[in-house]
């Protein structure tokens, strides 16, 4: 049986495609678009999908949506109803958009299938609630038999944080906090705030707290979040103009701060990172109150997280290190982008009553190796015909000339097999580094990728290796953890730096200061032979020739530019930084010896995030 699943018109769309439960491909449709956060109808991500079944949606038995639209709109009606007359703006120009698209989007969605089949004919379609997506995509390809699955997000239908009980092929919701009571907006709001962009900017926010106290995390908690000491909350809705509002704030948010948002093209001021260390804060303690109460309750000893706040990686480190649940799984595509695979997987299980047979060792995701791949031929053929100069070699000489590049202090495109899917890269799109170079994080921001100063690198290490320089013991595949730097291998802080954290960024840290962060923390790639052996095999001639196994690696990918998917655009990416080597298939290109005129400028292409 095989069934497609489909997330769309929100944010982030994509496309999964199952067969029998095996999960066959998954891809965001922004890879594709070139555009950031695409939320069009995902006709690239579908077309790659289908590329596994002949190209055809004849050879797909069921589609599934992420979400239903009805539920949506029940909410919304509801919620302006009951704050009327207040969101007149908002409403009149929510409704139009939805009476002519959103609502009828069955319609709309056979309509854009029926191009991807040959006869003109569209399986039957099927709608899952959203919350039900996300947990579907987080317990169903995890490695346990059963498990609690914990959700938490912005908002789905009306559902903004739910729990279920995953066991064998069923899953069972047992309790939600529904809208406008949402953890994830909260943290949006204050993402807001502190002039980062809504949906994109979070991590970003998560990133600064470090370089703050968390002054104001008493302030949130006494007036903006009444929170339970089992982790359920509500929120006062006198500061939040997001239920009806076209901002996230109101003035009453903004006198308890001080003053307005901040204007995204300011600098950011200690008070930003104070406010960003306070949400963090108030997140973590609601993330593990709910934790412990779900360990209590159900004595299970598994957890799986999905939904957009699971991507809060500083909040999964804490649940790991308070030891609550002997096992966490993250699904790596927590976001609504993985809402297609869920999706799926529901219809395959619940709809359809289908088995599931876990291993309980190895997840089902295959690394989230699950988008397009390139062969050498093809990989060649694209170089030459957009002028590229290479050289080929095999599969030896790569890992050594790649190794060499990197002791040289080059910063090195890394572009192999099968792409991500999801938000991180993690060894297939890449930009790797030495993480031993204390000048690596300023010369990636500034130099590659283009982006504020401030922001922290992630490190892969051999999972062979992770307990040598991290405080972790568990796999990371996924890059959803935070822990510390083992304090054998940080260095001492002068006591002047010491006291302010800010000044901490351009202080040699640890042995590997490229990746560990002002508060000597880092969120971990442990990398496995079984589902990635050329990465893995990279890291390993590193630390033959360098007694390190540690690497940096961040997105192949510049400022407000999705993560790259073809050649091409690795080629484009290579020639519009500064990074001196690109290495893609058996293939390695030197900025050096590429033609001058060939230089990409990204500025007129893509908005920064």
């Amino acid at each position: 049986m095989r069934i497609l699943g489909i997330s769309a018109f929100y944010h982030d769309s994509a496309a999964a495609l199952i067969e029998d439960g095996r999960i066959v491909a998954a891809a965001q449709e922004e890879r594709f678009t070139r555009k950031r956060h695409d939320f069009s109808f995902p006709t690239n991500a579908i077309a790659f999908c289908l590329s596994a079944v002949d190209g055809d949606l004849d050879h797909v038995d069921h589609v599934c949506f992420f979400e239903k639209p009805f539920l949506k709109f029940e909410r919304l009606l509801e919620t302006y109803l009951a704050c009327a007359p207040h969101g007149y703006g908002s409403f009149r120009v929510a409704m139009p958009l939805w009476i002519k698209e959103k609502l009828f989007q069955k319609a709309t969605l056979c309509k854009a299938l029926r191009r991807f089949s040959a006869s003109r004919r569209v399986p039957k379609l099927l709608f899952a609630e959203h919350h039900q997506s996300h947990a579907a995509s987080a317990f169903f390809p995890s490695p346990f038999k059963e498990a609690v699955v914990l959700t938490l997000d912005g908002v789905g239908e009306w559902a903004t944080a739910s729990v279920s009980i995953g066991r064998g092929n069923t899953l069972k919701m047992e309790r939600e906090i529904q809208w406008p009571h949402s953890l994830g907006l909260l943290y949006s709001a204050f993402t807001y705030y502190t002039g980062f962009k809504v949906n994109s900017g979070e991590y970003k926010m998560m990133g600064l707290a470090p370089y703050g106290e968390p002054k104001y995390a008493e302030l949130i908690i006494n007036k903006m979040i009444d929170l339970k000491e089992d982790g359920s909350f509500w929120l006062d809705p006198s500061y939040f103009n997001y239920v009806t509002g076209l901002t996230m704030t109101t003035d009453k948010f903004h006198e308890a701060f001080g003053g307005p948002p901040r204007n995204p093209n300011s600098g950011i001021t200690q008070r930003d990172m104070d406010i960003a260390a306070s949400v963090q804060k108030v997140t973590e303690e609601v993330v593990v109150r709910i934790a412990h109460e779900l360990a209590r309750c159900y004595r299970l000893p598994n957890l799986c997280l999905a939904g957009g706040v699971a991507l809060n990686c500083v909040a999964n480190g804490r649940l790991l290190r308070e030891g609550m649940f002997e096992e966490i799984w993250i699904q790596p595509a927590a976001g609504d982008a993985g809402g297609c695979l869920g999706a799926a997987l529901a219809a395959y299980h619940l709809h359809f009553h289908q088995p599931r047979k876990p291993n309980g060792a190895m997840d089902a995701m295959q690394g989230a190796f699950l988008g397009p791949d390139f062969s050498n031929e093809a990989i060649a053929t694209k170089l030459t015909a957009m002028g590229a100069e290479f050289a080929t070699y095999g599969e030896e000489e790569l890992l050594n000339r790649t190794v060499s590049s990197l002791v040289a202090g080059d910063a090195v495109g890394w572009f192999q097999g099968r792409m991500e899917f999801g938000p991180r890269a993690l060894g297939s799109r890449s930009i790797i580094a030495d993480a031993r170079n204390p000048e690596m994080q300023k010369t990636l921001n500034l130099r590659i990728k283009q982006r504020e100063s401030f922001r922290p690198f992630a490190p892969c290490v051999l999972f062979e290796d992770v307990a040598d320089y991290f405080e972790l013991e568990k796999p990371s595949p996924y890059m959803l953890f935070v822990a510390d730097v083992k304090r054998n291998r940080r260095r001492a802080m002068p006591v002047e730096e010491a006291k302010r954290r800010v000044d901490r960024i351009n202080t040699l840290r640890s042995e590997i200061p490229a990746v560990t962060h002002v508060d000597y923390s880092a969120r971990v790639q442990t990398v496995h032979s079984e589902t990635n052996p050329r990465f893995h095999a990279l890291l390993e001639a590193f630390k033959n020739r360098t007694g390190c196994s540690v690497l940096v690696n961040t997105s192949f990918n510049v400022r407000g530019e999705p993560i790259v998917c073809t050649p091409e655009d690795a080629f484009r990416c290579f020639m519009g930084t500064e990074m001196e080597t690109l290495v893609i298939g058996n293939n390695v290109l030197r900025k050096e010896d590429q033609n001058p005129s060939l230089q990409f400028i990204h500025a007129p292409y893509f908005d920064l995030d």
